[in-house]
């Protein structure tokens, strides 16, 4: 894909993109002067980004916060 079509697909802009890529956060590959990110690479990230967060311990009592009291 290339870098305008991943951003079409995540619906982001084109510089968000390439801070992607220059991150390492998306495999992308050099193709002359342009980049070409797999699909696998774009849906990777999409499902690593999307995985709901687990809840910190409170870190003055080191309790969960969301536990009821």
């Amino acid at each position: 894909m290339t870098i305008a079509e991943v951003a079409a697909a995540m619906r982001v802009s084109k510089m968000t993109v390439y801070r992607l890529v220059k991150s390492h956060a998306i495999a992308a590959v050099r193709v002359g002067r342009s980049f070409r990110v797999p699909e696998d690479a774009v849906n990777d990230y999409i499902r690593r980004s999307t995985e709901p967060a687990t809840p910190r311990p409170d870190s003055d009592t080191g309790e969960d916060p969301s536990a009821a009291h």
